[in-house]
């Protein structure tokens, strides 16, 4: 039977009543584990916060070694197919041109896939990793930030890339389901239509919705902390709760009006501000300083590139600061790579894989990497000169430390409040520009891949998000809100597995690919010759 009519078939078992389009087994599923999760969590939140440190202990003793392994080979594996011959196929056919400018693109690449982390642990984390495993310590000055970058650079982007490249090859290449099922097509065969596809599906819904409510929790977090600390606003589940109301509303708005509107102008909005706040910060704060950091900070990440990207601890110590890092980070870039991978995707149709593959490394590395030391380089700077006073802020509340840091790196009362009220409306803008890709991301895994499901499908995701991180806070407090983090970082393990498999049926489907390109560039050439008929088609 063909692709197309499976399809049909996939489709028709949609629930399409009441303003939805929705695929039950994975609908329903994802949603009773969620609401399980979320009841055991805020009923025994003792033992669900044993329970899951537990598992991640185990997680991080047993199989540190193959989060590491699965990220590096995930970059390898990109730049190789990116540089190859294999770069050239186009995502959406040989004449497809890319939906959206190069600005736009990548505003909304980095609001996916940065979310809230730049400004709630650039500050802190050069100060925590002053601290690191002997293997990991060169003797130089900048360890502190040749480890940030590891964390935040070019392996974490990497993953995504490969997800975006793998999804928009078989969904726009090879007309298969816009969905995570569609990424196993050359192992199993028309099996990713039934049962098998629907289980792979609700593996991905689970960990977006675990990774964007985990966001929601820390953004409003960080955003009460700020509003304390500027306007004198209380810390509370009251205060949070308003905030998530407001931003799911606005995300609603956003996910409504679809990527070209909403999505696309409060991505680029987003990108200003951070922008021009990163640039204030530099030109007000140490900018020599934080220009010689850098430096010095990108030649040392370079050099121990792979030294740093392939250690994997071994003694109690090195495993104890790897699961709490490096493991711990890892593991949520693979577990969210359903949710940012899956949104790069739908953005890149008409862009080839090379473009890809480098503009999901090279330039989102660069800029995250200048602008976490623009931050970092200033906290260290202040916490020097003033006797560890961003040590003392991050120990008492992380959420605080970028405001404190205002406090100290500008005289002028007037200016801390701008730019502390500015970074409040960029940290509000990630969070809404994260739920909103998130939850068409959601949308089109729960409609079995359609890229055009109702609105009120895409507003009844968007609320759930919402009611989510609602419920762990009101409910649970910050101890659920731990919970649901090692749950995220729980399902990295089997992404992990899946994006080894994924690599090694994406090669075999794009050796295949290849020789098509190869027909239709000589067809072309042809053409331009005038020693063909214009008739004859691309294949």
């Amino acid at each position: 039977m063909e692709k197309k009519d499976l399809s049909k078939q996939l489709y028709s078992r949609n629930f399409k009543k009441w303003g939805f389009d929705m695929n039950l087994f994975v609908s329903i599923v994802s949603a009773i584990l969620v609401l399980g999760f979320i009841i055991f969590t805020i009923t025994k939140p003792t033992l669900s916060a044993k329970t899951f440190t537990g598992i991640n202990d185990s997680l991080n003793k047993n199989f540190n070694w193959l989060y590491v392994l699965t990220i590096n080979l995930s970059f390898i594996f990109l730049l190789v197919v990116g540089i190859s011959k294999l770069g050239r196929i186009r995502l959406g056919g040989f004449n497809a041109k890319p939906e959206y400018s190069n600005f736009s693109w990548y505003a909304m690449l980095f609001s996916a896939g940065i979310g809230i982390g730049i400004f709630f642990y650039g500050v802190a984390e050069p100060i925590y990793h002053l601290d690191i495993p002997q293997e990991l310590n060169s003797g130089s000055t900048y360890d502190n930030f040749k480890m940030m970058f590891m964390h935040w650079g070019a392996h974490a982007w990497a993953l995504y890339g490969l997800v975006a490249v793998g999804l928009g090859y078989f969904a726009y290449n090879k007309k298969l389901p816009f969905s995570f099922r569609s990424l196993f097509y050359p192992l199993i065969k028309d099996k990713i239509f039934g049962i098998w596809g629907d289980i792979i599906d609700t593996f991905a819904v689970l960990a977006v919705l675990f990774g964007l409510a985990t966001s929601l929790g820390l953004g409003a977090n960080q955003i009460n902390s700020g509003m304390n600390y500027v306007f004198g606003i209380p810390i509370n589940s009251t205060v949070q709760i308003i905030l998530i109301v407001v931003i799911t509303f606005i995300a609603t708005l956003s996910v409504v009006s679809g990527i070209s509107k909403g999505i696309k102008l409060l991505s680029q909005a987003n990108t200003i501000i951070s922008g021009v706040l990163l640039v204030a910060i530099l030109l007000i704060g140490p900018t020599v300083y934080i220009l010689s950091t850098y430096m010095s900070s990108l030649g040392l990440y370079i050099k121990e590139f792979f030294h740093v990207g392939f250690f994997t601890a071994t003694t109690s110590d090195g495993i104890a600061w790897q699961g709490s890092w490096t493991v711990f980070y890892w593991a949520w870039w693979i577990s969210w790579t359903p949710f940012v991978g899956t949104f790069i995707a739908r953005i890149s149709k008409g862009r080839t894989i090379r473009e890809i593959a480098i503009g999901t490394v090279a330039l989102p590395t660069i800029i995250i990497t200048i602008a976490m030391t623009i931050l970092g380089a200033s906290g260290v700077y202040t916490n020097n000169l003033y006797d560890g006073v961003i040590k003392k802020a991050i120990d008492s509340n992380i959420a605080t430390a970028m405001f404190e840091m205002f406090k100290y790196l500008i005289e002028s009362p007037a200016l801390q409040m701008i730019f502390s009220f500015v970074a409040i409306i960029a940290i509000v803008l990630f969070f809404v520009t994260s739920s909103d890709s998130g939850s068409l991301v959601v949308d089109n895994l729960t409609s079995g891949g359609k890229q055009d499901s109702p609105k009120t499908q895409r507003v009844f995701w968007a609320l759930m998000e919402g009611l989510i991180a609602l419920s762990v806070l009101l409910l649970g407090g910050e101890d659920a809100l731990k919970t649901i983090q090692s749950a995220v970082v729980i399902t990295g393990l089997p992404f992990a597995i899946l994006l080894i498999i994924m690599m090694y049926s994406l090669s075999k489907e794009l050796k295949k690919s290849y020789k098509k390109h190869e027909y239709n560039t000589i067809l072309k050439l042809k053409r331009k010759m005038d020693k063909l008929d214009d008739d004859v088609d691309y294949k």
